[in-house]
């Protein structure tokens, strides 16, 4: 009698648990069973702006043609794996690097009105410097708890929810609009000083417009088995070109044109940016990934987070420029640098003393614009020619000998190395040295006349397919 008594007793205690909401598992619906919460359909990689999908793909990595430098740095030809990723189609322009430049500087201008401001006040339409307070003083009694805690706290070490510039107030840059004295006496101290003037032309300091970011040195994380502020890198650099490199890089030729208007004048907007270091275009990778992290984020609806944008690496950028050919001499295939017509097929100094591909044009002296020469079979352009690139990898023997075969990078601690790769050749280069399996190098806090870069970004393995960009 009392089995039977426990068994009922068990069964009711087993009834009660299947109606009480507290106790059942997964989702309402899911009958117990383990759901995960969101909907199940597949991910698709968005393809971001003037960006093209390289697949991915295998090929054999190294100079396969006859070397004829026979230089210490060929190392033997291996097959290597390499992961799909978007892909700059062009060279990063002058006027794409003038936005880091415009970003920079409106940045260090409002955070210098937004200290002066105080409380704010005033319409908001930048008639009055107080409308360039930062967002927390002029949410006043609305303020999140979030903010409040913050400004409690005084900020923190890094990015501070307390300091964020209010962007939607327009910057008055005309003397004649200056709102007031002092907001003159805050945007004349981003000028150079009257005393140091050529012909009293007013123009910005550049050495005031410097970025500051912060990445993980996870490599040396992973190694160390720890994690910590101390593999927290902070980076402040000053990202202004070096346009002295016209003259420095030619000590016998007359390029002042260039050196006084190649980066600023509208006739080279569309002219590779040149000048800049390996850490300036690393920078430039940092502010194009959060230009974009920012903008997903100011979405009602959130997007997925953007993966991040960087350099290639060597392995990716000669993956690239081989265009989906093998044993390709040039990313158009090869081994000639004319096409049928006898037109050349990139912009690089095709004789001795003579840097013009098209003499009846009389074109192309130094480097051309961006998408002037055929796009290889990925329909990426320049990739030989016009600008050598930049890449993320270490300049050595041990790049190609010693890493892995799967997606191959040096990574651990690189950026110490102070040599860096640089690939595809120039337009004061020969032919030979545009080879897509040609290695180059260059010290990372050197600036060149002759050395851009391009940008890359990863593609989630899982995702489904590629999505073009909406306009």
């Amino acid at each position: 009698m009392k089995r039977v008594f426990f068994i009922l007793l068990s069964a009711t205690v087993v009834m009660s648990c299947s109606k009480g909401g507290g106790a059942s598992a997964g989702k309402p619906g899911s009958k117990g069973e383990l759901v995960p919460n969101g909907k199940s359909k597949s991910f698709v990689a968005e393809r971001p702006y003037g960006m093209v999908a390289i697949p991915a793909g295998s090929y054999v990595m190294g100079l396969a043609d006859q070397d004829f430098t026979n230089t210490p740095e060929k190392a033997t030809l291996k097959t290597v794996t390499v992961s799909s990723f978007f892909m700059d189609e062009t060279e990063t322009t002058n006027a794409e690097y003038r936005v880091f430049i415009n970003y920079v500087r409106d940045s260090v201008v409002r955070s210098l009105l937004a200290e002066a401001a105080g409380d704010g006040g005033s319409d908001g339409d930048g008639s009055s410097i107080g409308d360039f307070a930062y967002m927390s003083k002029k949410a006043g009694e609305n303020k999140t708890a979030y903010q409040e805690f913050m400004e409690s706290q005084g900020g923190r070490d890094g990015y501070d929810e307390s300091k964020k510039l209010d962007w939607s107030v327009p910057l008055r840059w005309k003397t004649s609009e200056y709102p007031d004295a002092q907001y003159a006496e805050i945007l004349e101290s981003v000028y150079i000083p009257p005393a140091e003037r050529i012909n009293n032309e007013r123009v910005i300091d550049t050495r005031k417009l410097l970025y500051s970011y912060s990445w993980e040195d996870i490599e040396s994380a992973v190694k160390d088995k720890s994690r910590g502020a101390k593999y927290l890198k902070k980076e402040s650099i000053a990202i202004y070109p070096d346009t002295t490199v016209w003259l420095k890089d030619f000590n016998y030729a007359y390029n002042e044109p260039l050196y006084d208007g190649y980066f600023w004048h509208s006739a080279y907007k569309n002219y590779p940016v040149v000048g800049v270091t390996w850490d300036q275009a690393r920078a430039f990778c940092n502010f194009k990934s959060k230009l974009k992290s920012d903008y997903n984020e100011s979405l009602k609806k959130k997007k997925q987070k953007a993966m991040a944008f960087r350099l290639p690496t060597e392995a990716e950028w000669e993956y690239a420029a081989r265009g989906g050919k093998e044993n390709a001499t040039y990313p158009w295939g090869g081994p000639y640098l004319q096409d049928d017509r006898g037109c050349y097929l990139a912009n690089f100094k095709p004789k001795r003393g003579n840097y013009i591909e098209d003499e009846k044009k009389g074109t192309y002296t130094y480097t051309a614009p961006v998408k002037q020469f055929p796009k290889n079979g990925f329909g990426l352009y320049d990739m030989a020619g016009n600008v050598a690139e930049w890449t993320e990898s270490p300049y050595n023997n041990s790049t190609y000998q010693f890493a892995s075969t799967l997606n191959p990078y040096l990574s651990n601690e690189a950026y110490k190395e102070p040599r860096k790769s640089v690939r595809g050749g120039s337009w004061k280069d020969v032919g030979y040295l545009l080879m897509t399996g040609y290695r180059d190098y260059e010290r990372k806090d050197s600036a060149r006349s002759y050395i851009g870069f391009r940008t890359v970004q990863d593609i989630p393995e899982g995702a489904a397919k590629f999505k073009k960009r909406t306009k």
